[in-house]
Formats: C-alpha cells, structure tokens, sequence
C-alpha cells in the first residue's frame, strides 16, 4: 500500500528525529529529493518519497522507522 500522504519539512523532522530546520539546510544543500508538490511556496513530499530516501541515505545502517 503506499502512502500519499504530503508531509512538511515538521513531519520529516518528526520522522528523522532532528529539527526542521535541519531538514530545511539539507534540502538547500541539495541532500533532500525535489518536492512531490508544493503549495502557496511551501514544498511538500509524499511519505513514501521520504521513507525511500531515509532508507537510502549513507550512514542509514538499516534503520526499519
């Protein structure tokens, strides 16, 4: 089943276990995918996008969150 719902630089912070604005310097650093959608200017990744990049990231030790 896959998972569409949009998630907010709050909800990957949540999910990675660091601050938002963490989340926010890793995509203007280039380390986070392109936004699925953004909205008013606000970009918004579906949560499977962001599980598939988790489980991809060096360092991710086969971490199953």
């Amino acid at each position: 089943m896959t998972d569409r719902r949009l998630w907010s630089y709050k909800e990957i912070a949540a999910h990675i276990r660091v601050q938002p604005d963490t989340v926010r310097s890793y995509r203007k650093h280039g380390l986070l995918p392109e936004p699925d959608h953004v909205e008013s200017g606000k970009p918004y990744w579906y949560a499977d996008s962001i599980r598939a990049w988790v489980a991809a990231r060096p360092g991710n030790r086969g971490r199953r969150d």
